[in-house]
């Protein structure tokens, strides 16, 4: 059995998933590193597209948000022994070429989280980027600058990309996240204070990621706002509250 799982987070991506899965399937075989999908409800093609593409999926029967999807590959990988975990989106935004960066710094031993970050300087990349890179809308930079800004003063750490759904973990963090204080809303920023918090090392590498022409929901309206303020409040409940690993950090 191999010591790592990609988990993909999916809620209607139909136009999205066909360039993903090809990529991603071609690199895990390379890697030999195991995928699932979870599948939150989709009411498009979506699940059609990851059976054809031979694709393991667990499947919510309604839909429960970005937080449960991404907590429920967390106890799957838990659960089925795996010793490291990378998440990337099913928006296909992530390159899937970093995969190997990021499998390195897991195990190297070093950071127990490694987090792939859209704003470091990308000349230790040996490849080039596929498509247009994407730092965000201008909403999605004000946030992510107030989220460093907070994280910097509240922590004494400066992340770069405190929004980034590419992030990899270790089996003690993977332990961690199956607990019952993983925020099931918007688990961003307010993650990482609680990583910084209970003493896990968190390492940045540069990833390249991509512009997508689907407009999610979060970026519609006034979500980005909503967003920006619920996530920033989540941050100081992080700050306040008591040091919490529920287990013994050696899994």
């Amino acid at each position: 059995m191999t010591d790592f799982l990609v988990i993909i987070p999916v809620h209607n991506e139909e136009a999205n998933l066909p360039d993903l899965l090809t990529h991603l399937k071609s690199e895990c075989s390379a890697l030999d590193v195991d995928i699932v999908a979870i599948n939150d409800a989709s009411n498009d093609s979506s699940a059609k597209i990851l059976a054809e593409h031979g694709i393991l999926t667990l499947t919510h029967s309604t839909q429960m948000g970005y937080g449960i999807t991404i907590q429920t590959g967390y106890k799957y990988g838990y659960r089925k022994g795996y010793q490291y975990l990378i998440q990337l989106d099913g928006d296909g935004q992530h390159d899937t070429r970093c995969l190997p960066s990021i499998m390195k710094e897991l195990q190297s031993g070093e950071s127990d989280i490694v987090i792939g970050s859209r704003f470091l300087p990308k000349d230790n990349i040996l490849f080039e980027p596929r498509n247009s890179l994407y730092y965000g809308t201008f909403f999605r930079w004000v946030g992510i600058n107030l989220f460093r800004f907070v994280l910097l003063c509240l922590c004494w750490r400066k992340i770069t990309d405190p929004t980034s759904g590419y992030i990899g973990f270790n089996r003690s963090v993977l332990k961690f996240l199956c607990g019952k204080s993983f925020p099931f809303d918007y688990p961003d920023a307010d993650m990482i204070m609680t990583f910084l918090k209970n003493g896990f090392r968190l390492k940045e590498i540069p990833v390249y990621m991509y512009h997508n022409a689907k407009l999610h929901s979060l970026h519609r309206g006034c979500r980005p706002v909503w967003y920006v303020i619920k996530v920033f409040i989540a941050i100081f409940i992080a700050f306040i509250r008591k040091r919490e690993i529920p287990f013994e950090k050696k899994a």
